[in-house]
Parts: structure tokens; sequence; C-alpha cells
């Protein structure tokens, strides 16, 4: 038992960054019907995979059944290639590899005040030992880097407008009915200290997906808010968001915001369009009949924005594998578009950016094939090495969309990773 839960994962993270190999997950007690722990730390791996998109699914298929224990990581976006004819040929300043999952040595689990800790190999008095250390971490900053950070916007005002025209063309085409264009901010030579950007970022967003990941030079700050998949035996769940609105101070201006997100025919017709995409996605492993809408366009509200979700779940055989699940539908259709294939082609070709792992999925799977991942937005991405500072943006592009509009709802999500980085 734990006295002060939030004191205790400061000071653990703080412990944390001695590892190479870190991932922390964080529902920041969000309450959620789909939730088993209230947060999860992972460090330190005795065994990993790191592959590129090539036969990437197969490979991971086969390290999770070898491995047959909890295994923790990501997957890029760019994963893509694997499961279709497709390519990723833009810029990418921070190279992450395709996928990466390690098994961890040291695992925390909370749960109100209690943490579980499960080690692989137990030394004696390991647990102790390392409980003292943890203890004993003062949570405050531990390395202020105060260089002021100059944001750059890889994609300017009038050529947004310019590409956002492109994709409309395409739609009225009937090439696609929607598809989600993002736009990168970046920082060139520049250092941050990672966890004390994770924990403003965390502190100012307070999302149910928040991941704090570091795989040796590489980290991922995330105040996600959207759950990609999750499997808990035979179900599958999915919650992807279409539909946001920015937060007011004044109470009757904020439900009045809420309310015009619900009543808003574009924002629920880009959500319906993308559940359809779901519901189809999940109907590839489904156990035939079972894939359902559990609830449709509904409003959840976070500290910075009030949010559009929809809960689609699906029944599957016992006999299928869990990372078949996972293929079958990535990359989530929240971040890609309709048709599918058609949408993330005309992505690449308008895009300046290789998406890399924003619009990927952190998250884990358990030793019995359950698992449980994020989808990687408002989130900061960081090469130590190559001193390279980034972070995307999104939305979803339909008939109805106004240009403006949309750049102005890009601005409204990058709000929170802008206000970390510059303050």
């Amino acid at each position: 038992m734990v006295k002060n839960p939030p004191l205790f994962k400061l000071q653990l993270l703080h412990w944390a960054q001695q590892f190479d190999d870190v991932v922390w997950l964080d529902s920041n007690d969000y309450e959620q019907n789909y939730s088993n722990y209230d947060a999860v730390l992972a460090v330190d791996a005795f065994t990993s995979i790191q592959t590129d998109y090539h036969e990437a699914f197969e490979k991971l298929k086969e390290y999770q059944t070898h491995v047959n224990d909890w295994i923790f990581g990501y997957l890029t976006y760019d994963l893509k290639n694997a499961v279709e004819d497709l390519k990723s040929n833009n810029f990418d300043g921070l190279q992450f590899p395709d996928l990466y999952f390690f098994q961890p040595k040291k695992l925390f689990f909370f749960k109100g005040n209690q943490v579980e800790m499960q080690y692989l190999n137990m030394m004696d008095d390991e647990f102790e030992s390392d409980l003292k250390a943890v203890q004993q971490m003062n949570a405050s900053t531990n390395q202020q880097i105060n260089n002021p950070i100059k944001i750059k916007l890889r994609i300017h005002k009038d050529e947004y407008f310019e590409k956002i025209n492109a994709m409309l063309g395409h739609i009225h085409r009937g090439d696609i009915y929607e598809a989600n264009f993002c736009q990168e901010f970046y920082a060139e030579d520049t250092e941050i200290n990672p966890l004390e950007t994770y924990n403003k970022l965390n502190t100012i967003s307070n999302p149910p997906f928040a991941s704090f990941l570091k795989i040796n030079d590489k980290y991922l700050l995330s105040a996600s808010p959207e759950r990609y998949l999750k499997k808990q035996g035979n179900t599958i769940v999915s919650q992807p968001i279409k539909g946001t609105a920015k937060r007011s101070e004044n109470i009757e201006e904020d439900k009045q915001l809420k309310q015009e997100l619900l009543d808003n025919e574009k924002e629920r017709s880009e959500n319906i369009m993308i559940v359809d995409l779901v519901r189809n996605d999940l109907s590839k492993t489904a156990i035939k009949g079972s894939v359902e809408v559990e609830e449709l366009c509904k409003i959840y509200t976070f500290d910075q924005v009030h949010q559009m979700i929809s809960t689609v779940k699906s029944k599957i055989e016992s006999t299928t594998h869990a990372v078949d699940v996972i293929k079958s539908t990535f990359p989530m259709g929240s971040m890609t578009g309709a048709p599918k294939i058609s949408a993330m082609k005309i992505i690449e070709a308008l895009e300046e950016t290789k998406r890399g792992l924003y619009s990927g999925s952190v998250g884990y799977f358990s030793p019995t094939g359950d698992f449980d991942f994020n989808v990687v937005i408002r989130s900061i991405l960081y090469n130590e090495t190559k001193k390279y500072v980034s972070y995307s943006v999104g939305g979803a592009i339909t008939t109805k969309s106004d240009p403006l509009k949309e750049y102005e709802e890009c601005l409204v999500k990058a709000k929170a990773m802008r206000e970390v980085l510059e303050n």
C-alpha cells in the first residue's frame, strides 16, 4: 500500500530514468469503462524486438508467442507498409525504428493506493532496495534546461490551405470520403528534459491514455485521450475520436461549446464515417454478428478540449491470435480515413513529414494475450542525439471542411504541446 500515490508515481518515474527501456502508462484516474490499472511502469529489457516494417507483424507475433510474458512497446504509423502496398518517403527528423517491444525485468501496477511489483529473476532484497531508492527520489525537477525553444512549422498557413483544397478536390472527385491530414511543428538543435516536459504536459492535460516512453535516446511524451484497441478475453474494444471543441473557463459557455459539438453535423458525420470503418476492420477477425456500436458520438470532457468519442466492440474466437487483430485494424481509422487505402495514399502525397510514432500506438500485451493500446496524438517526440523535437497535429477533412476552421482546430490541439515547450 502507498500512502501518497501521486508522489510515489513521480518518484518512480524519476527512478526509472536510469534504464534504457521505459514505458509508463497513466490513466490519470480518468473514469473509463475498460480500465484494468490506474497506471503501469515497465522498465529494463530482458529481451526485445526491433524491426522495420518488413514482415513486422509476423515477427511481433513470433516474439509475443515465444516470450509468452508481459511485453511493452510501440507500433509506428508506417507499419501501414507491412499491411498494404504503401510507402513512407517523407522527411523523418526523429528516426524511430518502425516497431519496438521489450520484455521488462521490472513491472509496477497501480490500482488505487495499491502497487503490485513483478520482477523477472529477482535477486535477494531487490524489492526492498528498489523501493527504498524510489522513496528517496526527489520528485521535483532534477535537471532544468532553460534554452529558448523556437518552434517552426513544416507547412505554413498558405501552403496548408493549398493542401486542404487539394484534398477537397480528391473528395469531390469521389476518390475518398474523408482523410486525416497532419502537419508537423518542430525545433532543431534543441535540448529538453524529457521527464520534466512530460510531467508538465500531463499536468496540463490529465488524459486517460498518457504515456512516457524512453527507448535509449528516443522519447515519447504523450497526453493522448484516445484508445486505439483493447483485448480482454474474447472481447475487442475500439474507441475512435473524431470531433474536437475547445474548453472555456466560463461554465455556461463551456456547456454551450459541449452542446454545439454534440449537435455539429460535420463532426457527427466524420465520427460516424470512422465508426463504419472501424466496424469493417473489426469484422475481419470477429465472430459473425458480434460487431456492435456501444456508444455513438458521445461527448467526453478533458482538461484542454471536449471530444466526440464512439465505442465499437466485437467478439473473437479463442483461436484468433492477438497480433492478427491488431494487424487487421492497423493503422487506426481515426488517423487515416475512408476508404482507408486511398486515404493513406493521398495523405502520403500531401503531407511533408513521415509520421513515424505519431498516429501510431503505445501499449502492452499480457501473458494471456490480452492487450491495450492508445493512439499517439497530443504528443511530443524527441531524439536526444539529434537534438530534434517534434509534435504533429491533424484533423479529418470531409466535403464540409472549411480550410480556415480546420487550421484553427489544429492550433487548439497543438496548444498544450506549444505551451509546455515554450514556457
